[in-house]
């Protein structure tokens, strides 16, 4: 294996242990929730998905655990939702 390889692999492993190098600004994932599959997205600084709760509460399950999975990698604007108070 040529050495330049191997040192973008080698970075590419410290990178991905860094993870505050990563910044989403939009993002779209298939969720699958317990009683469906949901699309989830977050674009223009605003989450969104297709269940039913979203659309009367503006947040629901998926978008939360999203912002859970992702939180070191969101804008802080991405983060409705403060762990802290739930258990």
């Amino acid at each position: 294996m040529q050495s330049s390889l191997i040192g973008k692999i080698e970075k590419a492993k410290r990178y991905s242990q860094e993870k505050g190098r990563v910044t989403f600004s939009e993002l779209s994932v298939k969720f699958h929730g317990d009683n469906d599959d949901y699309v989830t997205s977050y674009k223009d600084g605003k989450w969104r998905c297709s269940c039913s709760f979203f659309s009367s509460w503006g947040l629901c399950s998926h978008t939360m655990a999203m912002e859970r999975i992702l939180s070191d990698m969101l804008p802080e604007e991405a983060l409705t939702t403060k762990f802290d108070a739930v258990p």
